[in-house]
């Protein structure tokens, strides 16, 4: 299946988390915090401002970003767990070195 978000929409693929383990404990992914970065997948078009101007997103796929805790809609897609998110519930875009 092909996805398209619309206006200003963001599709992310979320990061895999680090396995945490202490003492030989191996924490099951239910009890680990979900990771807040991840990897744009698709964009939308854009918002409209009140004259109806497209306003293009900063944001592009392949995109590393930071985003909210509780940010977005959790959905599968192809068997993939993504996220679906308004551009604005990105705090920011990971630059690499």
């Amino acid at each position: 299946m092909k996805f398209r978000p619309l206006h200003d929409r963001v599709v992310i693929r979320r990061s895999e988390g680090d396995i945490k383990s202490k003492g030989g404990i191996i924490i099951p992914d239910t009890a680990k915090e979900k990771p807040q970065e991840g990897t744009v997948i698709a964009v939308g078009p854009g918002a409209r401002d009140e004259s109806g101007a497209l306003i293009a997103l900063d944001v592009k796929a392949g995109d590393a970003v930071l985003f909210g805790k509780w940010s977005g809609a959790e959905v599968k897609i192809d068997g993939d767990d993504l996220l679906i998110m308004k551009e604005t519930d990105i705090m920011g875009i990971v630059e690499t070195l």
